[in-house]
């Protein structure tokens, strides 16, 4: 199965070379706990209410209709998710790719009913408003 690209951060998930790196607890935990909820969204097949909930560099990066089509080209064909565990977290204030800012880098290990075994990088950052939202989605 194709690897799922979700158009705007593939050098900001993929590349951690040079980024800024410091231990934020409180950020981690909040960032896991908006990428659980927005994962869950995806799960639902509600990709539109996906890429409305998404960051503001998210939206802006990529046209809803474009979010929706890729969503169910790219994603919608494994399946629903039979289970999704934590894999790993990391905080970070830069980003290739990226304005400077406050994010964290997570991994699921996943599993869906037509693909066995996935990880899912997903990227919130803390956006204008305060809040953790998802501003990068990859899936291999």
């Amino acid at each position: 199965m194709k690897t799922i690209l979700m158009s705007l951060s593939l050098t900001m998930i993929i590349s951690f070379s040079g980024c800024s790196s410091a231990t934020n607890p409180q950020a981690e935990t909040s960032a896991v706990a908006a990428a659980t909820a927005w994962l869950s969204l995806v799960d639902g097949e509600k990709y539109a209410e996906s890429w409305e909930q998404a960051a503001q560099f998210f939206r802006g990066a990529i046209q809803k209709e474009q979010w929706v089509q890729t969503m169910q080209s790219g994603r919608k064909p494994f399946g629903k998710n039979i289970s999704r565990t934590l894999k790993s977290k990391s905080y970070r204030t830069t980003l290739p790719g990226a304005p400077d800012g406050e994010y964290v880098v997570i991994q699921f290990t996943a599993s869906f009913e037509n693909k066995k075994s996935a990880i899912e990088t997903v990227t919130p950052m803390l956006d204008k408003d305060g809040q953790w939202r998802v501003s990068g989605y990859f899936m291999k």
